[in-house]
C-alpha cells in the first residue's frame, strides 16, 4: 500500500547556511570571499572546492564546515554532508540550523535510528513544531517503528485537519501495529476530506480482512477498484482476498488487471500461477512461474508449484529439487514434506519416505499470509515518502 514520504516539503525552507550577517561582513578573507562567490555564482562543487580550501588552512572553522554540510547536502551527498555537519557541531554547535540541517541530512540518506532521537530532542526544545513532528515520526516510520510513529503523526495531523497524507499514513501505522479500530477510525476521518480515496479504501479493506470480515474486505477493494482502477495493488489485493477465499475464477481477471498496470509485480504472477494451478491448468502454470522464478528465487510458493506441477505431469527429478529448495525455504511447509515423502515412496526409498511422512504428523498446516502482509511484500522496498507535504507526491510503499 502506498505510503507517502515524498522529498518536496525536505526542499523547501527547511536549511540553514551561513548567516546573512557573516556574508555581509565588510572584510572576507580572499579565501571566504572566493568561496562565498562561487556559490552565489551557483558553481556548487567549484564553491565546496574553495570552502575546502578555507578548512585546510582554518580546521576550527565551524561555519566554513556547515556551509560545506549544506552544499553537499543540495548535491545529494548525504553521507558527506553528514560528516562535514558533524564537524562544524563539534566546533560551533551554536550556529543557528546546523541540528535541523544534520537531521535533514540523516533523513535523506535513509539513516532513521539516528534521525529521530535527534528530531525529538529538537521537539522538546520546540513542541508542537509541525515539522519537527513530521520529521520523526517519519524517521520512526522509516526505521518501521510504526507505534513510535502513531503520537508524533497524531500529532501532526490534528495541526493540519486537511492533510490526506498525514492520516494516510497515521492509518497503515495502526493496520501495522494492529489497532484495527484505530485504523478504521482514521479512514472515516480521510472520507471527510477525500470521498474518493481508492488507497483509504484498500487501508480498510486490509482492516476487515486482519479481523476476518471477508465480505467488508472484498467490498472495501471493490469500491478501491472503482474509484481509482490504476491504483497500485488495488487488483492484486482484491484477487489476493479472492484467492484466499478460493475464488479463482474472479481472481484470475483481477490478477491479470493488476499485471497489466505493472507487468513487474512478481507477485501477482506469482499468486496467477498458483490460482491456474489450484484449477490444474498446469501449462498456464508453469508458464507464469517460470517467468519469475530468476527474479524471487526465495520465494517458496514458486518452488512448491513448480515441484507439484513436476510431480503431476511425472517430471520427478525436477519435482524432487524444487521441492528440497522448498524445504530449505520454508522447513516447516507441510506440503512439501508431503510430496517429498511421496516421491522418496515412488523411488522406492522407503528411509527417507519414511522420515518426511513423520514430519507431516508434527508440522502444522501454514496459514495465507494475511493480505496486509503479502501487499507490504508486494512494495518490496519502502520509500517512506513523507506525509507533510501540502500536495501529494506521485507514488510510493510497505512496511
Amino acid at each position: 500500500m502506498r505510503v507517502y514520504f515524498g522529498a518536496a516539503m525536505l526542499a523547501l525552507g527547511l536549511t540553514c547556511g551561513v548567516s546573512a550577517a557573516a556574508q555581509r561582513a565588510a572584510q572576507l578573507p580572499p579565501d571566504v570571499a572566493q568561496a562565498l562567490t562561487l556559490e552565489r555564482a551557483g558553481h556548487t562543487a567549484e564553491a565546496i572546492a574553495a570552502w575546502q580550501r578555507v578548512v585546510a588552512k582554518q580546521p576550527g572553522n565551524g561555519q566554513a564546515w556547515a556551509q560545506i554540510g549544506l552544499l553537499e547536502a543540495h548535491e545529494g551527498h548525504y553521507a558527506t554532508a553528514v560528516d562535514a555537519y558533524r564537524k562544524a557541531q563539534s566546533l560551533s554547535p551554536q550556529i543557528p540550523g546546523l541540528e535541523l540541517n544534520l537531521g535533514l541530512a540523516l533523513f535523506k540518506a535513509d539513516r532513521f535510528p539516528e534521525a529521530a532521537p535527534l528530531f525529538e530532542r529538537m521537539l522538546q526544545a520546540h513542541p508542537g513544531d509541525e515539522r519537527l513532528l513530521v520529521l520523526a515520526a517519519m524517521s520512526f516510520y522509516g526505521e518501521h517503528q510504526y507505534a513510535k510513529a502513531i503520537p508524533y503523526l497524531k500529532q501532526a495531523a490534528a495541526a493540519d485537519k486537511s492533510n490526506l497524507q498525514l492520516r494516510l499514513t497515521l492509518a497503515h501505522c495502526y493496520l501495522w501495529t494492529h489497532q484495527l479500530e484505530a485504523t478504521l477510525g482514521v479512514y472515516k476521518e480521510i472520507l471527510e476530506i477525500d470521498p474518493n480515496s481508492a488507497a483509504a479504501d484498500m487501508i480498510a479493506g486490509e482492516a476487515m480482512d486482519e479481523k476476518g470480515d471477508n465480505a467488508g474486505a472484498v467490498a472495501q477493494f471493490r469500491a478501491a477498484e472503482k474509484a481509482n482502477p490504476n491504483e497500485p495493488q488495488v487488483h492484486f489485493g482484491l484477487a489476493y482476498l479472492l484467492w484466499a477465499q478460493k475464488r479463482y475464477e474472479e481472481a484470475i481477471p483481477e490478477f491479470q488487471a493488476e499485471l497489466k498496470n505493472d507487468p513487474g509485480n512478481y507477485q501477482a504472477r506469482m499468486y496467477l500461477g498458483d490460482t491456474y494451478l489450484q484449477m490444474q491448468q498446469y501449462d498456464k502454470a508453469q508458464r507464469e512461474l517460470e517467468a519469475i522464478e530468476h527474479v524471487a528465487p526465495k520465494e517458496a510458493l514458486i518452488h512448491l508449484d513448480l515441484g507439484i506441477i513436476a510431480q503431476e505431469t511425472n517430471h520427478r527429478a525436477v519435482a524432487l529439487r524444487e521441492l528440497k529448495e522448498t524445504v530449505a525455504l520454508t522447513p516447516q511447509n507441510v506440503n512439501a514434506h508431503f510430496r517429498l515423502a511421496r516421491i522418496y515412496q515412488q523411488m522406492g526409498n522407503r528411509a527417507q519416505a519414511q522420515a518426511e511422512f513423520e514430519l507431516t504428523k508434527t508440522l502444522n498446516k501454514q496459514r495465507d499470509e494475511s493480505l496486509h502482509e503479502r501487499i507490504a511484500q508486494a512494495n518490496a522496498h519502502p520509500n517512506p515518502d513523507v506525509a507533510a507535504g501540502k500536495k501529494q507526491p506521485p507514488t510510493a510503499p510497505q512496511p
